[in-house]
């Protein structure tokens, strides 16, 4: 092992190391603060939507924007499975549900697989129609469906309650453990996958569809495998976000909410793992921690009344400068890596000083 690797290999156990010892002390120290918890549990479900939506749009070049509909899917499922059957019986008051549907019930985690199955398996029907298409067409298609799933559900109230939505739903398993666990597991799933011969795949239809169609790939076949997957993924962020919130309904799950996740993937860098999770967390808490922009301020010399929305105009500002100094995103299309980091600084070093003529 050369000097670089051992360096690389070392930096990354401090980082992971150092990474562990942060999540532990957030979950178990009061200093940090339930909001603050919150607000990193919300990161960390965001990112698993981005890194859904980065599987379609950044590793395989099509354009999708069916995020909220699959993550409306698994939220739904999670929900129904783990609410009890007395509080769903009470929460059904519209139209009551049968105690047949009212007894089903599973434990949170085959609940939250059951989610991103069902998510996913909608994705495979739905992607043979729509993976045929290219382009703006495919956006606007994907984002048909999830607005015929957000109707559906408003309108099913029989299953999901219609527009009241489902409360009362349990949140035990809802720590900073279980959530960035997850995450983890999924980010190393892309990293490996992206690797193997069907990550490779991707990136060749993502680069050139003619040439990866020439060189013997089927193209149907892995934009369905990179849609599928997609949709398993969201489905999880889903069923993640409605144990966090502990309530659902179908106006969480609008079509803007995929504009949110596109922006995170954008401004991370599509086709990043990496980028999609820091442009998560950067979105994130930036749309929380600049809500004093909406409140008055009193500076002494000067009263700022606050204004409505205040806080999206210099979010805005702020992306744009974020955007011109990174036109690619943040990450580009390439992942974090020390070498880049000591590359980075290098160029900080300082010139040989030219010799003084006499």
């Amino acid at each position: 092992m050369d000097s670089k690797k051992k360096r690389n290999l070392i930096l990354n156990v401090i980082t992971i190391a150092l990474m562990i010892g942060f999540i532990i002390w957030a979950e178990e120290s009061r200093t940090f603060g339930t909001y603050n918890q919150r607000i990193f549990k919300t990161c960390c479900i965001y990112a698993i939507c981005a890194l859904s939506m980065n599987m379609v749009n950044g590793f395989t070049g099509l354009f999708s924007l069916g995020q909220p509909g699959f993550m409306a899917i698994g939220a739904y499922v999670t929900a129904f499975l783990t609410v009890s059957a007395s509080d769903k019986l009470s929460i059904y008051k519209i139209i009551p549900i049968s105690e047949g549907m009212a007894n089903l019930h599973a434990p949170f985690f085959v609940a939250l697989i059951l989610g991103g199955i069902l998510s996913a398996f909608f994705a495979f029907l739905i992607g043979f129609p729509v993976l045929r298409l290219k382009g703006d067409y495919l956006a606007i298609a994907t984002l048909g469906f999830s607005e015929i799933i957000r109707i559906f559900i408003t309108n099913a109230q029989g299953i999901t309650n219609g527009p009241t939505g489902i409360n009362r739903i349990p949140n035990t398993y809802m720590n900073l453990y279980v959530v960035c666990g997850i995450l983890a597991l999924i980010v190393i799933f892309i990293l490996a996958m992206m690797k193997t011969s069907y990550g490779r795949a991707l990136l060749a239809i993502r680069e050139d569809e003619v040439a990866a169609q020439a060189m013997g790939i089927n193209l149907f076949r892995h934009k369905m495998l990179a849609f599928v997957l997609s949709g398993f993924f969201a489905g999880i962020g889903g069923g993640l976000l409605a144990s966090l919130v502990g309530a659902i309904g179908p106006d969480q799950f609008k079509f803007t909410v995929a504009y949110e996740i596109l922006l995170m993937v954008v401004l991370g860098g599509q086709g990043s793992v990496t980028g999609s999770v820091v442009g998560a967390f950067v979105v994130r808490i930036a749309l929380e921690k600049l809500r004093f922009l909406d409140e008055p301020i009193d500076f002494g010399f000067f009263q700022y009344e606050g204004i409505g929305g205040m806080r999206m105009v210099v979010f805005s500002v702020l992306l744009m400068f974020v955007i011109i100094l990174w036109r690619k995103g943040i990450f580009g299309n390439k992942e974090f890596s020390w070498d880049r980091v000591f590359g980075f600084f290098a160029r900080f070093k300082k010139s040989p000083k030219k010799e003084v003529q006499n």
